[in-house]
């Protein structure tokens, strides 16, 4: 994740009839996820050089903010362990009453581990903030066909949507967007320091923050008052410690200084741990991808640059697919954890294509120099393309940089490109990227939620989270179509043709998808229970001994 300006206000075609979506509360009370008592004997350390740039869910799109979030928010649904399908969390049940409404209530007796109700009004008051303030790093985007959200009663919240039947909207409720807040702890209309939620133990979810150092160490205790989907964690107390560098990462899981290591250990690192009998090495599918994005306004002929032409700055775009070589990468910078990636959607979810295979490259995975100096000599650009490529040296993994070199050399090596690389951490990255600051950069997503919509909406709208300025009204009419379409078959064919769509225009070049990877000390279980579709690491499912 990393994500957008505005929220997106949308009209999609209205679908027939109430869609047949109810999540009842039969069989997803607390007890079905229960992974034991909180309380146990021991408690455990985890190691992880992600970033926490908010704990406000309106201020924050990235991985590092959305671990802490799903320990310590509730949200009205969630996915069970092993399951990326969502069901009630903090919510008795969850249904669409009407093509437009979807009605949502909660368990009775609700509360914030500050002694607050947590009622319909906290719920209300999520939402609309999340739509009043509409962070550019914060993730209002999802909402795009939330019209407005009425609080009935105290446990009864209405959703009224701008359009019928949108089949993503439960799937979107479990998302950075859903984590519900304490009204009378969080701002309105501005995003909350993170001392502010912390001082006022604003949490209700399986765990509270205990002490708070950001980027340093976050302190958690299990909470008693949690109802949800997960049930009471495994391990009652758990802390986090950020590091810098994955090199000390790797040192303290192997010396069992800490219990586990989540995010991000390179390629080598993980094999080398892979054959010490102290640690083991957890795999869970991954919904990972890599890409680069281009921005439509000062890529090499872009939009508002002295020398703008759309057919070359197309061509530049067309060079670069054709130029990088998924399998080297994924062979000699990730050992094999990330596989070539040739479309938008990745591997193993519906509507999956390989789009970018036979448009680009040698049309068999593999790269073309013939034809990247077609696509230049055609457009008539000048070789060598002078490109000005950015990547991030602490967000995405310690290989980042031989990523990019690896990059860099496989778009110079025939004289096509000049390659300017360069690198910024990522809290700085993440504000110049939405500023126009960046021609090409690095990009990867963590899905919000387990469907091939959450890889086409955010991305490809006008209003997008890269906002790279890429629109293509076409692509716009066929995202909202399928976000309506109940009929399985025909949905699956519009994100399919999506892709395609896409694949042409290039507003991003996806190369690789990873795997989720924990280490974790010989003693440690739960890891491969949390390790699941849902793409969420959840430390309830952790425990020692």
């Amino acid at each position: 994740m990393t994500r957008i300006r505005t929220p997106r206000a949308r009209s999609l075609a209205a679908g027939a009839g109430v869609t047949a979506i109810a999540l009842a509360l039969a069989g997803c009370g607390a007890g079905d996820g229960d992974t034991g008592a909180a309380g146990g004997a021991d408690s455990l350390t985890i190691g992880t050089t992600d970033k926490v740039t908010s704990l406000d869910p309106a201020g924050s799109y990235d991985n590092g903010s959305f671990a802490v979030m799903n320990q310590v928010f509730p949200f009205l649904l969630n996915t069970p362990y092993g399951s990326p399908d969502v069901q009630p969390d903090i919510a008795e049940s969850a249904e669409f009453t009407a093509p437009t409404e979807y009605t949502v209530t909660l368990k009775p007796g609700l509360k914030w581990a500050n002694g607050h109700d947590l009622t319909a009004s906290d719920v209300k008051f999520t939402f609309d903030r999340q739509i009043a303030i509409a962070a550019a790093d914060g993730p209002s985007s999802l909402l795009w066909n939330l019209d407005s959200t009425e609080a009935v009663d105290d446990t009864t919240v209405v959703f009224h949507l701008k359009s019928e039947n949108d089949q993503t909207f439960p799937q979107v409720l479990s998302s950075p967007v859903g984590p519900i807040v304490d009204e009378e702890v969080f701002s309105p209309d501005a995003v909350t320091p993170d001392q502010t939620i912390v001082d006022g133990d604003a949490f209700a979810g399986p765990y509270t923050i205990t002490s708070y150092a950001q980027n340093e160490l976050i302190s958690y205790e299990a909470y008693d008052g949690y109802q949800g989907l997960l049930g009471a964690p495994a391990t009652a107390e758990v802390n986090v410690k950020y590091y810098a560098d994955s090199s000390n990462l790797k040192l303290e899981v192997e010396q069992g200084n800490i219990d586990v290591a989540w995010r991000s250990l390179s390629a080598t690192d993980i094999a080398d741990l892979e054959t010490n009998d102290a640690v083991k090495v957890v795999n869970g599918p991954g919904g990972e991808i890599r890409y680069i994005t281009f921005n439509f306004d000062t890529q090499p002929y872009g939009a508002q640059t002295a020398e703008a032409d759309p057919a070359k700055a197309l061509a530049v775009r067309q060079a670069v697919a054709d130029l990088i070589d998924r399998e080297a990468i994924s062979e000699q910078v990730y050992k094999g954890t990330y596989t070539p990636l040739y479309s938008y959607v990745p591997d193993g979810l519906t509507g999956a294509t390989q789009s970018l295979k036979e448009l680009y490259g040698d049309g068999e995975g593999g790269p073309s120099v013939d034809k990247a100096k077609q696509a230049l000599a055609d457009a008539g650009v000048t070789t060598p393309v002078q490109l000005s490529l950015q990547y991030s040296n602490d967000h995405y993994g310690p290989s980042s940089g031989d990523e990019y070199a690896q990059i860099k050399d496989q778009l110079e090596a025939d004289g096509l490109f000049t390659v300017d690389l360069q690198t910024t951490e990522w809290v700085q990255y993440s504000k110049d990227r939405t500023s126009d600051v960046y021609p090409a950069y690095q990009l990867g997503w963590f899905p919000d939620y387990s469907d091939a919509d959450n890889y086409l909406t955010p991305f490809f709208l006008k209003e997008n989270f890269l906002g790279n300025h890429y629109d293509n009204p076409t692509v716009d009419g066929l995202i909202h179509e399928q976000g309506v379409a109940t009929d399985p078959a025909e949905r699956t064919a519009l994100i399919e043709q999506i892709q395609d769509a896409v694949a042409a225009d290039l507003s991003t070049v996806p190369y690789l998808q990873g795997a989720q990877t924990a280490v974790v000390g010989a003693d440690v279980t739960g890891a491969d229970k949390t390790l699941d579709a849902s793409f969420k690491f959840r430390y309830g499912a952790l425990a020692k001994g």
